[in-house]
């Protein structure tokens, strides 16, 4: 096992509905998404993003797609309209959620850097 970040074996889009993101977490390879299915849950996505989700975390599951789709209840201060925060639409909540750390697997390491190195080829 190594602890990385979440960005090493995911990629992130993330914005706003109403006053909740939507942070949605994409698998960098199809063996990835079973792991990220059992350790990224609604409860470890609220304990790393409680700085800024007030409410509920809800997790939707993708597997067509290789993704988890997570809304963040109450985390834009009211909403694009109505919030002084910095970012009212959570555009960078992907990428805070993408800093997080978790212990992976060698081989999830290996075949996600295999992926990275054929699409460059």
């Amino acid at each position: 096992m190594a602890k990385v970040q979440l960005i090493k074996i995911a990629h992130g889009r993330s914005g706003d509905k109403g006053d909740g993101s939507n942070v949605g977490i994409i698998a960098r390879h199809p063996d990835v998404y079973d792991f990220l299915k059992e350790k990224l849950t609604a409860d470890l996505v609220k304990e790393h993003m409680k700085h800024i989700c007030k409410g509920e975390v809800e997790r939707f599951e993708m597997p067509n797609l290789g993704a988890l789709n997570f809304v963040l209840h109450h985390s834009l201060g009211g909403g694009g309209t109505v919030s002084l925060k910095l970012d009212a639409q959570g555009k960078t909540h992907a990428s805070q959620l993408l800093r997080l750390h978790l212990d992976v697997p060698e081989e999830l390491l290996e075949k996600v850097e295999e992926k990275r190195k054929a699409k460059l080829s």
